[in-house]
């Protein structure tokens, strides 16, 4: 029998493999919009949650080894397989050969490039807020290469293909996501 799984362990391993303030805010945001997600596709909201939180765990320490190396971390907390493949999955492609196959692994690979995107442009807002941060605000910005370019577009683009989304759905609730964290991630602005 595998081990439950709590978000305060989660929590704590972050914490233990991260110090920068922007990569825990970052888990922050996905974990939220992964529960946003669970939400409505009626899934198990702490799983996602859970795996969404601790998602870039070796990013830090290991940035060479991402996704590799959090796969023994994690074997070794005796964390169950199911959640070592969704964290590995979401780097498919790029730093990870371990293919997105559940639903929740396939959200993880689209969303967490996209949280970037949408942070970076709701700071560029007046109100530097996710708040009022519209889709179409959030198009114009993906339109424009240099802006966020660390963010890889194919990569949300290919995950809102292989969620069967539209673009615009899919943004609109990353926002949607986001917006229930918008304090503890830095984006409540000043509205």
């Amino acid at each position: 029998m595998s081990k439950e799984i709590t978000r305060e362990e989660a929590l704590r391993l972050f914490k233990e493999y991260n110090q920068e303030e922007s990569l825990f805010k970052h888990a922050l945001a996905v974990e939220a919009v992964m529960r946003h997600f669970a939400a409505l596709f009626n899934e198990d909201v702490e799983k996602w949650g859970i795996i969404g939180l601790i998602h870039d765990l070796d990013y830090e320490r290991y940035p060479e080894q991402h996704c590799k190396k959090v796969k023994m971390i994690l074997e070794a907390e005796g964390w169950p397989a199911e959640y070592i493949h969704a964290v590995q999955s979401h780097g498919w492609g790029i730093c990870s050969d371990v293919e997105p196959v559940h639903r929740m692994e396939k959200v993880l690979y689209t969303i967490d490039e996209l949280t970037g995107l949408i942070a970076a442009a709701a700071l560029v807002r007046p109100s530097k807020s996710i708040l009022d941060l519209e889709v179409k605000s959030v198009k114009k910005k993906w339109k424009d290469k240099a802006f966020a370019a660390g963010v890889n577009r194919e990569v949300i683009t290919k995950g809102a293909e292989i969620l069967g989304m539209e673009l615009d759905q899919l943004i609109q609730e990353t926002i949607n996501g986001m917006r229930t964290v918008a304090e503890e991630i830095g984006l409540k602005g000043n509205l």
